[in-house]
């Protein structure tokens, strides 16, 4: 059998065929019940059935936040399962904001259940948190290369509390979020178009004070209502602005219920973003 398609290779086609745009879908109680929805398994289920059906086929990537699934138990996480599912077959790469961190064979297990091939939650790609040591996410690292997947490193998040750890000085003198992303761009080394170990680096952060050439992609969270804007892109991330992913969620999200109104919120980013940063199309 053939290797997979590394996750690299496939993001890099998906944002030159439908644009940058990452959208996350984040059905937490007030969005619930700003689209009229009750907040339980059936606005759930209504939301998020929307928003795939709206976007899947259309957007690069959508990013569904597992903690807003979870929080209904068994159920939740069955609705999460048929999103990822059906955004895949509709053509979105799917990253799920999940964040785990262990080690052994607890980092093992959550890498199993988010890139092995035919499990329940099997998605393009995942977020991990890497401050139990950039090793410790080993198993997920491996896993996702033999499978064609993704990883999303927490580097600099947009938080104002991640500065505490992530801009604290190693023993060497960098900053503990620079050592994260020299593993990263040591793990992409070779890779064309583009790495599948990607970083998360907050769009709200202003300056990042750090070398952000991993060759791979940058998940760019907070355009919209969190205050960035697709201006600050080449501003913050210079000559790496063609690698951003950049992650917006309320700022489309909030134009539902309608299938249309979500969909234009989405074009409209789309264009705000190829104007200020051409070599994303």
């Amino acid at each position: 059998m053939s290797a997979p398609e590394p996750f690299g290779a496939r993001l890099r086609r998906a944002m030159d065929e439908r644009g940058p745009l990452c959208v996350g879908i984040d059905p937490h109680a007030q969005l619930l019940a700003d689209w009229g929805l009750g907040d339980d398994i059936a606005g759930l289920e209504r939301f998020t059935r929307t928003v795939v059906e709206a976007l899947a086929d259309r957007v690069a990537v959508l990013k569904p936040q597992s903690a807003f699934f979870e929080r209904f138990g068994s159920r939740g996480v069955a609705v999460l399962e048929r999103a990822i599912a059906d955004s895949r077959d509709a053509g979105a790469l799917v990253l799920t904001d999940v964040k785990r961190g262990d080690i052994g064979s607890t980092m093992a297990a959550y890498a199993s259940a988010y890139l092995e091939p035919g499990a329940p939650l099997f998605s393009d790609a995942i977020t991990v948190s890497p401050y139990l040591g950039f090793e410790s996410l080993r198993p997920a690292l491996d896993l996702a290369r033999a499978n064609g997947g993704g990883i999303f490193v927490l580097g600099l998040t947009s938080n104002p509390e991640g500065a505490q750890v992530q801009r604290a000085t190693a023993a060497d003198g960098r900053p503990l979020a620079q050592l994260m992303l020299d593993a990263i761009a040591r793990e992409n080394a070779g890779a064309d178009p583009l790495g599948s170990v990607g970083a998360v680096i907050g769009a709200t952060l202003g300056t990042a004070g750090v070398d952000l050439a991993v060759n791979g992609p940058l998940l760019a969270p907070g355009i919209g209502a969190q205050g960035a804007t697709a201006a600050d892109l080449p501003r913050l991330f210079g000559a790496q602005s063609g690698h951003v992913v950049p992650s917006v969620s309320r700022s489309v999200l909030r134009r539902g219920p309608s299938v249309e109104g979500l969909r234009t919120a989405a074009e409209e980013e789309v264009r705000a973003l190829s104007a200020v940063v051409p070599d994303h199309r």
